[in-house]
């Protein structure tokens, strides 16, 4: 029989027009279920313009069924707990209407201990999804972390042995993610990588009419070490004249990473595109770099391995986990620009090294991290979750 899953998303990003470039569509092969979904429209209007006419309340895809939160209708603290409040009703009324085999969460926050609460209510087991580095969350957003950011760090661990503990398995993008939880060490996990649709990324690279270029994908700029890449970068060019380095995502505060450009010509900022047009900018990159200073696995440096695009990566969370450092990828300290810089010398020097490294990502990603990899994994979660 098939299994039948109650989906949480804490994310208020809609899912992609392309059901080829939907986790739901390619889960539809193997489960069914319904996803609660808010989303940053306003109104019905604004749904059904996106995904067309009778898509509200309810948008099927595949097996699944997207029923939409219109979160953009409130402001600040009262945003989060309408939500909240969507999540239980909507959850509850599913959940007596329907027979479900586990309810799965994305995050481990208050999404998470939500869902805790869900399966106290009707005992229908859950999966977390634990999708950052927990012992650096919040600590990375600062280079000192200030009393905010402790209290929020504090935060998080409580929710993460709240909803660990209600919850019957979690869903780590390395394994040693909990390593620093000795409560939680011998709780059910499954271990594999986040959802990217890679067969939708083009390997046939190309040169642009503006050169080279090393490529960061990202924000926030200091989470994502962009200050590390440029330090690094700067201290290149000399050597590699003909190299631009383009950072692409959106930062609010532009000063300090204004003043660590320095207005050099070879560093430009690039404006968020649509997923469609950053895959186009990964794929035409000599080198991507993912500098982060926390980073549960990073979706950029898959579709640039799905791309054929040599990467470098930070040691934190699970970029080596994913990249394999000198296999298909390579690895550098985390907070150490001059490790990065070496790093980066030594691939833009040698055609043959970025050769095999592209190659050998190319092949990791297509063979290893598909999608058909990323359903049978899913898979065998929900049916281990609903066997405890």
């Amino acid at each position: 029989m098939t299994k039948r899953i109650l989906y949480v998303q804490a994310s208020f990003v809609p899912p992609p027009q392309d059901p080829r470039m939907d986790r739901f569509h390619w889960l539809s092969q193997t489960l069914e279920g319904d996803v609660l979904q808010p989303v940053w429209f306003r109104d019905r209007a604004e749904i059904e313009a996106e995904f067309g006419p009778g898509s509200y309340p309810v948008y099927a895809r595949g097996r699944f069924r997207y029923h939409w939160f219109m979160a953009w209708r409130f402001q600040g603290l009262r945003r989060r707990v309408e939500v909240m409040r969507f999540y239980l009703r909507a959850g509850l009324r599913l959940l007596r209407e329907r027979r479900y085999d586990c309810i799965v969460v994305y995050s481990h926050m208050a999404t998470g201990v939500l869902a805790g609460v869900l399966k106290l209510l009707t005992g229908v087991n859950t999966v977390v999804e634990v999708v950052t580095v927990p012992n650096l969350a919040y600590l990375a957003d600062a280079e000192k972390p200030g009393i905010r950011q402790r209290l929020l760090h504090l935060y998080s661990d409580i929710c993460l042995h709240l909803s660990l503990i209600m919850g019957a398995r979690s869903h780590l993008l390395y394994p040693s993610a909990l390593a620093p939880y000795r409560l939680l060490n011998r709780k059910p996990v499954s271990v594999f990588h986040e959802f990217v649709p890679v067969s939708n990324v083009g390997c046939a690279r190309t040169e642009t009419p503006e050169g080279r270029y090393v490529l960061l994908a990202g924000a926030p700029w200091y989470l994502k070490g962009a200050d590390l890449l440029i330090q690094a970068f700067r201290n290149i060019n000399a050597d590699f004249p003909d190299l631009k380095l383009k950072i692409l995502g959106h930062f609010e505060n532009r000063r300090e990473l204004d003043a660590l450009i320095a207005g050099s010509r070879n560093i430009e900022i690039l404006k968020p595109r649509p997923n469609p047009e950053a895959i186009k900018i990964i794929a035409s990159a000599a080198v991507m770099v993912l500098p982060s200073r926390c980073e549960g696995m990073g979706r950029v440096l898959l579709e640039a391995m799905s791309a054929g695009v040599p990467v470098i990566g930070s040691d934190t969370g699970g970029i080596p986990f994913l990249l394999k450092d000198g296999q298909c990828g390579l690895i550098f300290r985390s907070g150490d620009a001059a490790e990065l810089e070496q790093r980066l010398r030594e691939l833009l020097a040698s055609a043959e090294l970025r050769e095999r490294l592209s190659q050998a990502g190319l092949r990791r990603a297509r063979c290893e991290l598909s999608e058909k990899h990323y359903v049978e994994r899913f898979t065998a979660m929900i049916e281990a979750a609903a066997r405890s």
